[in-house]
């Protein structure tokens, strides 16, 4: 069983431009992920998961959404994943530059619903026309904006949006690892990692837990 040192040593081959993934059809594969992975990553553009970790067809999960946020819906792709699928690995990937550094999401709601405030604000951080719907509705329930002060749509990385993102990793493995029905412990304990992958030069950098994981204003 390769391990998550060992797809750390692939993702250093990639930031030097040697990456092991190939992108050929390699045939049937079983149901199962060869590497017993799942990794939970952002949405964004620029992250290649598969390129970055040096992953193959069938060798891992992969789930994504804005942010990498560890919903109620990625709980239950974790724990069909586990429980099911035989994975016993998980990796957090979050990322700099990201957008979810952008906002609040009370900032963006009241904005959907018509806030001519704020839909100024979010047009000054997104560098775009923010063009209101103008209405309420109930879901999404919540946008999972990272906490802190927000800033511009790919700011460059600084100590600031560095904790943040770190902060944020720590809450999403906090989340996975107190779950009643993800094991950290015993024969079929879960090994969970978080990390923050740097867009500017490929390179994953590893955030230790536990720590701090924010504070309100």
């Amino acid at each position: 069983m390769a391990q998550i040192d060992d797809y750390l040593n692939n993702n250093r081959q990639y930031a030097n431009k040697q990456g092991v993934h190939s992108a050929i059809y390699p045939g049937p594969k079983p149901i199962r992920p060869a590497k017993r992975l799942a990794v939970v990553a952002c949405m964004d553009a620029r992250l290649d998961v598969e390129d970055l970790l040096g992953l193959e067809t069938g060798d891992a999960h992969i789930i994504r959404n804005a942010g990498g946020v560890v919903s109620d819906d990625v709980i239950r792709c974790l724990i069909i994943s586990h429980h099911l699928l035989d994975t016993n690995q998980i990796m957090l990937i979050h990322h700099t530059r990201c957008g979810m550094l952008a906002f609040t999401d009370d900032l963006l709601k009241t904005g959907l619903e018509g806030d001519a405030k704020a839909g100024q604000i979010l047009s000054s951080a997104t560098g775009r026309t923010f063009v209101s719907p103008q209405m309420s509705v109930a879901t999404p329930a919540a946008f999972h904006a990272f906490r802190g002060p927000i800033e511009p749509v790919d700011a460059p990385r600084d100590q600031t949006n560095t904790e943040r993102l770190s902060w944020d990793v720590r809450r999403s493995m906090s989340a996975i690892m107190n779950h009643p029905w993800i094991p950290t412990s015993g024969s079929g304990a879960v090994t969970v990692r978080g990390f923050i992958y740097d867009v500017d030069t490929g390179r994953l950098e590893e955030v230790t837990y536990p720590g701090p994981m924010g504070s309100f204003g």
